[in-house]
């Protein structure tokens, strides 16, 4: 069980992708225990999930919003797409296996000349 010290310690230190840190257009792949999900940043708060439960429920890609990510319990960090460790809680409830590594693919700066 985790202690409110240890959450807080963890909060602190961890390398967590945060929604102010992502981009319309950028991606997000998020490995847990069982799946691998695509995540598209949309407006707004909406994100496009590919993969995981969305797959197998033929749904993919699905616009969804994303609650945040919990240690497991009720704590819930709302601020953070997705974190090592942590499991991902996507607008409809669905909650994630644990969640091994997350990576970040940016959208490319336009190309546009003025």
């Amino acid at each position: 069980m985790r202690t409110l010290s240890a959450i807080t310690e963890h909060a602190c230190t961890d390398s967590a992708v945060r929604r102010v840190d992502l981009d319309v257009g950028d991606r997000v792949v998020v490995t847990t225990r069982n799946s691998v999900y695509s995540i598209w940043v949309l407006d707004g708060d909406q994100f496009a999930v590919s993969g995981g439960w969305f797959d197998r429920q033929g749904l993919s890609p699905a616009r969804v919003k994303i609650n945040g990510c919990t240690y497991g319990h009720s704590v819930i960090r709302h601020d953070v797409v997705a974190g090592r460790g942590l499991f991902l809680e996507f607008g409809n409830n669905v909650l994630t296996t644990r969640i091994q590594s997350v990576q970040v693919v940016r959208t490319p700066e336009s190309t546009v000349c003025h």
